[in-house]
């Protein structure tokens, strides 16, 4: 069963609105890590709304870990990390930890245990207590994963994880969103950098609320004709898509 399939969706905000999303169809099966690929305004943040059923399709479906949008149970087994910090900096990233895992569910007798255990996997036990607003930027988004993953979700989307991080912190939390998915986590990570995708194992190319090619890094190069992401990228925005595949279903092109 798929973690994520969205089939045929198009999406505008109301009756008359702009179309942001375009008939597009997309699959990722649990642990697979994907990348969403896009510049702004390419439809990436739109998908993630309707993944986390805040809005719903003005056409198509969306499912979630077998369950279709609007969500009656799946939306505590999804796990989300948004672009800007919404960490409390008044209080230390153990409290942090236990309190967002409070709103998303987590037993109390339990808030303790998983609050050490993800400071320890993201190497901050350090400084778990600590005041927020005393972490350095790495600190604080390595933190704010670790308030997504606080209820152990199947699904965990992430936007613009490694925003204004160094190379090494960058490769830190890479290593980290691996081994997450190699235990099973569906992962999900928006990014408009291309050096970023090329990380990940699957990649989808989103252009004017389609997407115009899947695969891995190396299949859309591969199937694009050229050396680089970035060409393969370049190449299909003039051709708008891979193979003549209008609709670019993960399961025909991606896997």
């Amino acid at each position: 069963m798929d973690a994520v399939a969205l089939t045929n969706v198009s999406f505008r905000y109301g009756r008359k609105g702009e179309l942001i999303l375009r008939h597009l169809s997309f699959h990722a099966a649990a642990g697979e890590m994907w990348c969403l690929l896009g510049p702004s305004g390419s439809g990436k943040s739109t998908m993630i709304r309707l993944l986390m059923g805040l809005d719903i399709p003005t056409e198509g479906t969306v499912e979630v870990l077998g369950e279709r949008a609007p969500y009656r149970t799946v939306r505590p087994r999804i796990g989300y990390m948004p672009q800007d910090s919404a960490l409390y900096n008044d209080l230390t990233g153990a409290e942090n930890l236990r309190f967002f895992g409070g709103l998303a569910g987590v037993r109390r007798k339990d808030l303790g245990a998983r609050a050490r255990d993800l400071l320890e996997f993201f190497d901050l036990a350090d400084a778990a207590n600590r005041l927020v607003g005393e972490y350095s930027g790495g600190m604080q988004r390595r933190l704010s994963l670790a308030v997504a993953l606080m209820a152990d979700p199947d699904l965990l989307i992430l936007d613009e994880p490694t925003v204004g991080l160094d190379p090494r912190q960058r490769i830190r939390i890479w290593e980290q969103l691996s081994k997450l998915s190699a235990d099973g986590t569906t992962v999900l990570i928006t990014t408009h950098v291309m050096d970023e995708a090329e990380r990940c194992p699957n990649v989808a190319l989103l252009s004017d609320g389609r997407i115009i090619g899947t695969g891995s890094p190396q299949q859309i190069c591969e199937a694009a004709g050229t050396q680089s992401l970035e060409a393969a990228f370049l190449q299909l925005l003039e051709t708008g898509s891979l193979a003549g595949d209008d609709n670019n279903d993960t399961e025909e092109a991606g896997r």
